[in-house]
C-alpha cells in the first residue's frame, strides 16, 4: 500500500516493481500477487489498460491507519482500559494533535451525535476559524505520514514487502 500510495496516481506492476528494485531484489510474479490480493481485499480498485491493470487506493493512508486503530480498538474486552493505555504510549507532541483532532471532531459531530450546545470558539487554524479562506494545506503537504509493524486483522492482511501495510 505505502508503494501505491506514494505514486498519488494509479500504477502498473510494472511501475511498482521498478520502484522496489532500487531497494531490493523482487519477482515480478510477487509484486502481481500482493497487488492482486490487495484489490481482492477491497484495498485498491484496478481498471485494465491495454494488457495491463492500473491499480490505485480505495482509501487514504489516514483512512487506513483509522481502520487500523478501530480494528485493535474493537478487540479490547475493556476499551476505555486499552484508550489510556494508549495515551500512556504516546509522546507529548502525539498528545497534542489528539487535542488538536479532538477540538476539531467537536465542531463536525458525526451524524449520529447529538450537536454539541456550545462548542465555543473554533481553535486556530481550522475551517471554521478560517471561513471563506480556501484550504491549501492538504494540496502543499507531502505524503510523510506513517505506521511502523505488521497488521494481520482486516483488510490488507500481513506485512508483504512493504506492499500491505503502511510504513
Amino acid at each position: 500500500m505505502t508503494r501505491v500510495w506514494q505514486w498519488n496516481r494509479p500504477v502498473t506492476v510494472r511501475e511498482v516493481l521498478l520502484d522496489l528494485q532500487t531497494e531490493r531484489d523482487i519477482a515480478y510474479t510477487t509484486v502481481m500477487t500482493v497487488l492482486d490480493k490487495l484489490y481482492r481485499k477491497g484495498w485498491l480498485r484496478r481498471d485494465q489498460v491495454g494488457r495491463a491493470y492500473r491499480y490505485e487506493p480505495v482509501s487514504s493512508r489516514e483512512a487506513y491507519t483509522a481502520a487500523l486503530m478501530n480494528d485493535a480498538w474493537g478487540t479490547s474486552d475493556n476499551p476505555a482500559a486499552a484508550l489510556v493505555h494508549f495515551f500512556g504510549l504516546m509522546s507529548p507532541e502525539q498528545r497534542e494533535a489528539l487535542r488538536d483532532a479532538l477540538r476539531v471532531a467537536a465542531l463536525f459531530p458525526a451524524p449520529t451525535d447529538p450537536a454539541p450546545a456550545d462548542p465555543g470558539p473554533a481553535p486556530a487554524g481550522t475551517e471554521a476559524d478560517t471561513a471563506g479562506e480556501p484550504d491549501t494545506a492538504a494540496e502543499t503537504r507531502p505524503d510523510t505520514g506513517g505506521h511502523s509493524g505488521a497488521h494481520s486483522g482486516g483488510p490488507g492482511g500481513a506485512d508483504s514487502g512493504g506492499l500491505s501495510t503502511p510504513p
